[in-house]
């Protein structure tokens, strides 16, 4: 891969497992020293960052709860201690706490939205002001780059997921006045929205031959998205040669938001 994002820093939350890991991989891959901020599995988390400096690359691995404004400033504390500053942020923590609607408790709706949209606003809010703190940098044409982590389900309704849905429908719009607030200081804001990607949250959708054709039948292209998909697509979106892309979900689903099933006209 091209060295896209060389002498930039990255921060990736949720980068442990799944869709993060991968974006952290590839941050790396593309020349970015990165911050690997994880929740509760250490080990994976400093795994990928030993592979990283193994490569020739730089990485730190941060333990923090995105939801608590306490951990989110200790993490960007431990990106200014190691690397003096963050370029890239990829707010892509998230959750599921799946239930019929009536069954759904207080306490799992509460905890989604807090990991997946409050975790959001908190962890963006913190770039803001980091990258109004350190000024402009020569390394990008941006002040600072910021990708929210949504989801094809922030406009496909999802039954039984109430809660998951409402929080990404809430990153569509929070992602877009943001955008729009900060545009006039050179900070882009973008959102990735992963369709069907291959990880361990969604093994029983692919994690057999008949849930695998199920599913394929949702998705026009053919076949179930990879982390590093969506990796490609945090490369592209962080670095110069997107610079003129503002305020914009990118969305990376096969084809999934083609609503398939009205392929043959319902």
């Amino acid at each position: 891969m091209e060295k896209l994002l060389d002498n930039q820093v990255a921060l990736i939350t949720g980068a442990s497992s799944g869709i993060g890991y991968g974006v952290a991989q590839a941050l790396a891959q593309a020349g970015a020293a990165v911050v690997l901020n994880y929740h509760s599995n250490a080990e994976a988390a400093e795994k990928l960052a030993e592979e990283i400096e193994r490569a020739g690359g730089f990485a730190l691995a941060v333990k923090a709860d995105v939801s608590d404004p306490a951990q989110v400033d200790s993490m960007f504390d431990a990106c200014r201690k190691r690397f003096d500053t963050v370029d890239i942020v990829v707010a892509n923590s998230g959750l599921q706490k799946d239930s019929a609607f009536a069954e759904m408790t207080l306490e799992d709706w509460q905890k989604v939205l807090s990991t997946n949209l409050t975790g959001q606003f908190l962890t963006t809010q913190a770039a803001v002001k980091e990258f109004r703190r350190r000024g402009p940098r020569a390394v990008s044409k941006a002040l600072g780059k910021i990708i929210c982590m949504s989801s094809v389900h922030e406009v496909i309704p999802w039954a039984g997921h109430v809660n998951y849905a409402a929080s990404k429908g809430g990153i569509q719009m929070f992602m877009k006045s943001l955008a729009q607030e900060v545009a006039p200081e050179r900070i882009r804001v973008n959102s990735i929205a992963p369709g069907a990607i291959r990880t361990p949250i969604n093994k029983d959708a692919w994690g057999t031959q008949e849930a695998l054709d199920k599913l394929l039948k949702l998705i026009p292209y053919g076949r179930v998205g990879e982390a590093e998909d969506i990796g490609q697509a945090a490369v592209w979106l962080a670095s110069d040669q997107s610079d003129y892309v503002v305020g914009t979900t990118l969305f990376v689903d096969g084809g999934m938001t083609l609503y398939p099933g009205f392929a043959d006209n319902g």
